[in-house]
């Protein structure tokens, strides 16, 4: 069945993407040997505002054997460095509407990692190149993974591209980047994000690390001693993610015992760096799509 957007739907997805875009090839300009991460991000965050969008979810850049969620908080000193293979991966939102990008840079002198990156710049293509109504995911996975899997490299098997909605970041359908079978297809009016990460190694990650992004998934229950101000913070995001950054306005120990009580009850979701198990190096590579009567669109294009 066609189902189709609103022209104010489409219009604030197609704006989305364009801010996404730009800023995501700031971003790519930007990532040197030397430069600060927070201040790549930060800046990618303020460029958003600028152009008339908000984050979709806190801009994060994961490095080497970190596959995703990687997020600074207000004292991170970390910098890129000479060797690195650098993922930067954020969203846009205009009026709810959400738009995802990342790329992958790679900073050897030597280029050594130049062929892992073009095998999953050249898995999204070959994905793309399949999306069609009534298509499977599971087409979609296997195109991803014989391409990267021709370079020489294995696909992340654990993680997935996703559809695109207001207000949220991750809705059906998961688009895996593996073969599969499934019987969820693609449909004429969706919009879906497709990321093929390919790595060095088997292909598996795991959640590691302290969490810096957290998404309200339910309405927090009443809690002794749980800021109300703090919390009017967090649901005015009206449940995308966040980082802990976001609050420098408030007593860190207000933000920290909050997000604590809400994790505990269960109303807010805690999203640790995702890091190859194997600790290889992985690349990503990301599009927003919208597939329309008259076929693809690239929204991040």
């Amino acid at each position: 069945m066609i189902q189709s957007l609103d022209d104010h739907a489409l219009q604030s997805f197609r704006r989305a993407g364009r801010i996404a875009s730009e800023c995501r090839e700031w971003a790519r300009a930007n990532i040197r040997p030397g430069v600060e991460m927070r201040w790549l991000l930060e800046t990618v965050e303020q460029m958003i505002r600028e152009r008339g969008g908000q984050p979709g979810f806190p801009a994060q850049s994961s490095r080497n054997h970190i596959a995703a969620h990687y997020c600074t908080n207000l004292t991170d000193p970390l910098r890129y460095e000479e060797g690195d293979v650098v993922k930067v991966d954020f969203g846009v939102h205009v009026d709810g509407y959400v738009a995802d990008t990342a790329a992958t840079v790679d900073l050897s002198k030597d280029g050594r990692w130049k062929k892992l990156v073009q095998a999953s710049s050249d898995a999204l293509a070959a994905a793309i190149a399949t999306v069609g109504d009534g298509v499977s995911v599971g087409d979609i996975g296997a195109a991803i993974e014989r391409t990267i899997m021709s370079h020489g490299y294995q696909p992340v098997r654990n993680l997935t591209g996703h559809g695109l909605g207001r207000w949220k970041v991750h809705t059906p359908p998961q688009i895996p980047n593996q073969a599969e079978r499934t019987n969820h297809r693609l449909r004429t009016g969706m919009v879906f994000a497709i990321e093929p990460f390919a790595c060095t190694g088997r292909g598996y990650i795991t959640e590691k690390g302290k969490a810096e992004v957290f998404m309200m998934v339910r309405p927090p229950m009443k809690a002794k001693g749980l800021d109300r101000d703090m919390l009017k913070d967090i649901e005015a995001w009206r449940g995308l993610p966040i980082a802990r950054r976001y609050f420098t306005h408030r007593d860190p120990v207000v933000v920290d015992e909050t997000l604590m009580k809400l994790a505990k009850q269960g109303s807010l979701m805690r999203y640790p760096p995702l890091v190859e198990e194997e600790g290889v190096m992985v690349a990503q590579t990301e599009h927003s799509i919208y597939l329309g009567p008259d076929g693809v669109e690239i929204l991040t294009a």
